[in-house]
């Protein structure tokens, strides 16, 4: 597949403290054993997983409050940047050994060149103007055999038919601005150095789906695979059944 020719206007002033506030963090709560709190967990025992052997350094694109940082501080020297003044300050609340910036991903050129092992962008590659680059920039940055993990939205997961796609959880967010389906990411992503290890799907949590059964029990029917997927580290669903996306991918 090829890279739209025109790059979308970016929403910068979506980017405030009120992003929290908003869209995906307004209705999900963040504290001990929510979705997020597992999915932090889960995301923390990937990189490990799949990061070259010896830690080294981690970049975090878009670190949002810091979590997964402070999950990751002891095993990597970690590096964290955000767009968001609030989710630096928060960055360093919830992960004081890392060093947090605030900075746009659009360029990452401060950055020396095979100075990292590991890049992660959970919830981040959708909201740039020009993902494809930033993915080049990504391999710069990495050492031969270096990690990059991403998490993005897929637009046509099996179940997104049952939803009002202008309100799920992936169109209620405005400032995503390039969301793409898996062939289009796995495409950039070979095409700029970098070779496949898993590439799958987050489960079907974005519940309800159909009209008069409870939520609850639709989570149940279609969201605890996710959350067995989640709490056993592995990576079994098939992109068809995710909500978003997640990418292994190693640098060549």
């Amino acid at each position: 597949m090829t890279q739209p020719t025109t790059k979308p206007e970016v929403p910068a002033a979506h980017y405030t403290k009120q992003y929290f506030e908003k869209w995906n963090y307004a209705d999900r709560g963040l504290g001990r054993f929510s979705m997020y709190w597992f999915a932090r967990r889960y995301y923390a025992a990937l990189a490990r997983r799949y990061a070259p052997p010896g830690g080294g350094k981690l970049l975090e694109m878009g670190c949002g409050l810091g979590h997964l940082l402070g999950l990751l501080q002891d095993d990597f020297d970690c590096v964290g940047i955000d767009l968001i003044d609030y989710s630096i300050e928060q960055t360093r609340l919830n992960a004081p050994k890392a060093e947090a910036i605030q900075m746009s991903a659009d360029d990452l050129s401060r950055f020396e060149t095979g100075s990292f092992s590991v890049v992660i962008a959970l919830h981040l590659v959708e909201h740039l103007p020009d993902p494809q680059g930033t993915i080049q920039q990504v391999n710069r940055l990495l050492k031969p055999g270096g990690l990059w993990l991403f998490a993005t939205p897929h637009p046509d997961y099996s179940l997104r038919r049952f939803k009002d796609r202008e309100n799920d959880a992936i169109g209620k967010d405005k400032t995503h601005i390039n969301v793409h389906p898996p062939e289009q990411w796995r495409a950039w992503c070979e095409a700029n150095g970098f070779q496949m290890l898993r590439h799958f799907g987050d489960g079907l949590w974005d519940v309800p789906y159909l009209p008069l059964l409870p939520k609850v029990v639709q989570f149940g029917m279609f969201g605890l695979p996710a959350l067995a997927q989640v709490i056993t580290r592995t990576t079994f669903t098939p992109l068809a059944l995710g909500v978003n996306q997640i990418g292994i991918f190693r640098k060549l």
